[in-house]
């Protein structure tokens, strides 16, 4: 996981592709927010890392699509949705 820092706004977790152009504009968004959060390019992992964090991804999101953000302990957004993304870190 590579770590943005940024104001707490509670635990952040961001599964993304490197290639796929929703997960830049929710890395954007939360730039914009200026939130502290971590994330993690499952396409450029190998091995068990890559293991491990599908299987996270998968208990999160069956569909394991991207992006999937989890914020807190038990809020998970799926997809690029702006508006839900600045409600749930209340910007």
């Amino acid at each position: 996981m590579e770590k943005i820092i940024g104001r707490n706004a509670g635990k952040i977790k961001l599964y993304a592709l490197s290639t796929c152009g929703w997960c830049r504009l929710t890395r954007q968004l939360l730039a914009e927010l200026g939130v502290a959060y971590e994330f993690e390019y499952v396409d450029l992992l190998t091995g068990a890392e890559r293991e491990k964090a599908v299987k996270e991804l998968t208990a999160l999101n069956p569909s394991s699509s991207f992006p999937t953000m989890v914020i807190g302990e038990n809020r998970v957004i799926i997809g690029y949705k702006k508006a839900e993304i600045r409600e749930a870190l209340k910007a």
